[in-house]
């Protein structure tokens, strides 16, 4: 699997998914033992790939044996590792993080390693890159509120057959629940009922900067899987009219069982060309919200998807921006005097985040930036960390907030909505 993997065509998880369907013999406690250790070997991959040249096998061999032993205790006795395998691996354990590199300790590209760097507090935010992620889940409040819903959670939790598993509030969005464990959600019924959906709370916070109110027209200008339409309708309470707009027919086609699901009626998928769309042109001045969570790197998803700092390079970051920069242009149109646009990506680089809002203000000057701490009911605050900078600009950390890493900057239109 591993092999397959190290080609970078495909995401890590498409893979693993690839290789559980050729080998269907395999339990479910199997599946996801292999499953951590498979992850935790793409988390250091780098790292784990220094060792491996002292090692005692072909490289692959090696680097299984180190993230089976970092997930399972004692694995490389219990699974029948070799002396010399076993030798290795406690060696291996044995090395001191301080005494290596902050890119080889934190398993990271040179040019991901050099921009984390600068940014404050860079160890403690490349150390949470290492570590899995929660799954946190969004209560779908057309269907159910989340004290509810939470309490049905945890009665399932508790029938379980398997122990260690929980689940609470989140901290800050007032619709979120934490699970902790990876139990089967998609078999659940409050999933099947579009009672619940996976989000990670940073993700529902962005949803609560844009503020859609019921009646209004609102464009989820790159719709992708779906997950923010659902958030934007249950807060409008399925009136008014929400469109979904993205580039990619297959993309919004996985999205349609999940509007389904929600019982939303207001929601109007649209595919749309990269540029000079002629629905969007007629849609020119009319939004009331406009919500870019433009394509990026990523990288602020490194908890759940480590294989992306493999798979992404400083030349796709230029591209991306240029990307970035032309869909800004675009939605931009669509909002109406007084009307609101808000930029954000699951991206923790000021290329992308920032440096892209302050070039499209300085060419837009009837917009202007709106302090997102007036917008946001939680302080956002963790360890004396605020999720709002000095000029009103959002950024989410996993180290400082526990979420995934997001930014989103929220810009109104010169005029009166009324």
């Amino acid at each position: 699997m591993l092999e397959d993997i190290f080609q970078w065509r495909h995401p890590a998880d498409q893979c693993v998914s690839y290789y559980f369907r050729q080998h269907r013999h395999l339990g479910g406690r199997d599946r996801a033992e292999i499953a951590q250790a498979v992850f935790d070997v793409l988390r250091h991959l780098r790292r784990y790939r220094r060792d491996a040249q002292s090692g005692p096998g072909p490289l692959n061999l090696c680097l299984a044996w180190r993230g089976l032993s970092a997930t399972l205790p004692d694995a490389s006795q219990t699974l029948g590792a070799d002396a010399p395998m076993q030798e290795w691996v406690k060696r291996c354990e044995q090395i001191d993080e301080q005494s290596l590199p902050f890119e080889v300790r934190f398993s990271l590209p040179d040019w991901l390693a050099q921009r984390i760097q600068a940014m404050p507090e860079p160890d403690s935010l490349a150390r949470s890159f290492l570590r899995s992620a929660a799954i946190d889940l969004r209560v779908n409040t057309v269907k159910a509120d989340r004290d509810s819903a939470l309490t049905q959670v945890r009665e399932m939790l508790t029938q379980s057959s398997r122990h260690g598993f929980d689940a609470k509030a989140t901290p800050y969005s007032d619709v979120g629940i934490r699970l902790k464990g990876h139990p089967p959600i998609q078999r659940w019924a409050l999933f099947e009922q579009g009672v619940l959906e996976v989000q990670d709370e940073g993700s529902q916070l962005l949803a609560k900067l844009v503020d859609p109110k019921r009646q209004e027209m609102v464009i989820d200008f790159c719709a992708g899987a779906g997950g923010k339409t659902l958030a934007l309708g249950a807060m409008m309470r399925s009136t008014g009219r929400l469109y979904a707009f993205d580039v990619s027919a297959p993309r919004l086609a996985r999205a349609k069982p999940r509007f389904a699901r929600s019982g939303l009626s207001n929601i109007h998928p649209v595919v749309i060309r990269p540029e000079g769309d002629d629905r969007v042109r007629r849609l020119a001045g009319k939004a009331h919200r406009v919500l870019i969570d433009a394509p990026c790197t990523g990288l602020g998803t490194l908890r759940r998807n480590p294989d992306l700092k493999w798979r992404q390079s400083a030349d796709e970051l230029d591209r991306l921006q240029i990307e970035q920069a032309l869909i800004l242009e675009q939605a931009s149109i669509c909002v109406r005097p007084g009307g609101r646009l808000v930029y954000a990506t699951c991206s923790v680089l000021a290329e992308e985040n920032e440096a892209q809002v302050v070039r499209f203000l300085e060419s837009h000057p009837e917009f202007t930036l709106i302090d997102a701490r007036a917008l946001l009911a939680a302080e956002l605050t963790e360890g004396g960390h605020s999720a709002v900078d000095d000029q009103g600009m959002v950024r989410f950390r996993p180290d400082w907030h526990g979420t995934d890493g997001f930014f989103a900057a929220v810009m109104q239109r010169q005029g009166s909505l009324a």
